[in-house]
């Protein structure tokens, strides 16, 4: 599936992300996963057990399927953390790490 920004006229100001490496391009205002899915990054983690792929899906912070890695932060929920410049953001593999492990 393909994913498009539906654009609404404004002036967004431009943010400069670093996604599994590949600089990506954001706006002010986006979330993490808006982001993310916009440059076309539909896979965000894997399930520990089978390692079945998953991509937000309520993207209101329900169902923690869109859990990265934020500046070395484990467990973030891409779609409640609004883009930052500058932010390193790497995908999750298996199960979750708790904090500070």
């Amino acid at each position: 599936m393909a994913w498009q920004r539906i654009e609404d006229g404004s002036d967004a100001v431009p943010v400069r992300l670093v996604v599994e490496g590949r600089p990506v391009q954001a706006r002010a205002g986006d979330t993490v996963a808006a982001a993310m899915l916009a440059v076309g990054v539909a896979v965000f983690r894997e399930t520990p057990v089978s390692g079945a792929p998953r991509a937000p899906l309520c993207m209101m912070g329900v169902c923690f399927d869109c859990l990265v890695e934020v500046d070395g932060r484990p467990n973030v929920q891409a779609c409640m953390t609004p883009v930052a410049e500058g932010m390193q953001i790497c995908l999750q593999h298996g199960a979750r790490r708790p904090e500070g492990a």
